[in-house]
C-alpha cells in the first residue's frame, strides 16, 4: 500500500452551495442556512461518471484526510470515506442516476445529526459522530425491483419492523461512536484490508472489525442537510432539515495509499 493513488475528486453542488479549492490540496465545501424542505448539498466524489462496476477502489489500501467542521452539531450529515452509492438518486444534483437502487456496501466516518438513524441493528449506534462498516450480499434483479414496489408497506410499523429484520439476512454492519472536538483539525485513516478494517484518528485506533465492504467503492467526501431514519420500532422517516446559518468542512492532504 505504498503507491500513491492519483484522485480526480469532482465536486457536486445544489444551488448556494460551494465547493473552493484551497491552497496547496484542499477543500472548503460549504451549505448555506436555509428552512427545511429544500435539500442543500456540497460533496466531491470520484464516481458520479461511473457504472458501480467501475468505480475505482478495492482493499488493501489507505485512505487519508485532514479535516475539520463550523460546528460540533451540523444539522443533517456529512463525512467521507467509501461506499457503493446504493440508492443512487440525484436530489437535484447533476450526475448520474443509476436506474436501479442497490444494497450498501461501505466504509467510511459519518457524523449524523438526530432524527437520522441509519443502523439496522438496535445495538450499534445509528446517529452521532460514527464510523460504520456496511457490508451486503448480491441479491437478483426482481428481489430489488420487488422491494421497490414494497417501500410503500415501510408506513405500517409491524411490516416495516419483520422487513427491518428481514434486512438484516443480506446487510451486515459494523459500527462504533466517535469522541473527539470535530472543529478542530485531525487526521483520519481508513485502512481497509482484505480482511480487516481499522479507523484511525490522529493515528489512535478508534475503531476495528474484521467486517469488510464488498468492492469496488468509490470515494465520497460531503456535507448535506438530509436525513433518514428506520428505527427498531419500525418508524421510517427522510427529510431536510433547517441550518440556522452556513454549515462547512474544510480538507487538506487527500491521499489513497
Amino acid at each position: 500500500m505504498s503507491k500513491l493513488a492519483l484522485l480526480h475528486l469532482y465536486p457536486r453542488m445544489t444551488q448556494g452551495a460551494k465547493a473552493v479549492p484551497l491552497d496547496p490540496d484542499g477543500w472548503h465545501l460549504e451549505i448555506p442556512g436555509g428552512k427545511p424542505g429544500r435539500y442543500r448539498l456540497a460533496q466531491l466524489d470520484d464516481y458520479s461518471h461511473l457504472a458501480r462496476s467501475k468505480f475505482n477502489w478495492n482493499s488493501p489500501l489507505c485512505f487519508h484526510i485532514k479535516a475539520r467542521a463550523s460546528s460540533n452539531k451540523i444539522p443533517g450529515t456529512w463525512g467521507f470515506g467509501f461506499w457503493n452509492d446504493p440508492f443512487g438518486i440525484s436530489m437535484g444534483v447533476k450526475g448520474s442516476q443509476r436506474k436501479f437502487p442497490t444494497l450498501p456496501n461501505c466504509a467510511w466516518f459519518f457524523m449524523a445529526s438526530p432524527p437520522n438513524f441509519l443502523s439496522l441493528y438496535d445495538q450499534i449506534p445509528g446517529q452521532g459522530d460514527l464510523v460504520n462498516v456496511f457490508r451486503s450480499t448480491c441479491i437478483p434483479l426482481i428481489l430489488k425491483i420487488s422491494a421497490i414496489f414494497g417501500i410503500p408497506f415501510l408506513t405500517i410499523p409491524s411490516l416495516s419492523r419483520t422487513l427491518r429484520k428481514w434486512a438484516r439476512r443480506y446487510v451486515k454492519q459494523e459500527g462504533s461512536k466517535l469522541t473527539c472536538d470535530l472543529e478542530a483539525w485531525h487526521d483520519y485513516q481508513i485502512v481497509w484490508e482484505i480482511s480487516e478494517v481499522r479507523f484511525l484518528v490522529d493515528d489512535r485506533l478508534v475503531f476495528q472489525t474484521a467486517l469488510t465492504p464488498s468492492g469496488p467503492l468509490g470515494l465520497v467526501i460531503w456535507i448535506d442537510n438530509q436525513y433518514a431514519s428506520w428505527t427498531g420500532d419500525g418508524k421510517i422517516g427522510v427529510g431536510t432539515l433547517a441550518n440556522p446559518e452556513a454549515a462547512w468542512i474544510e480538507l487538506s492532504q487527500i491521499k489513497v495509499e
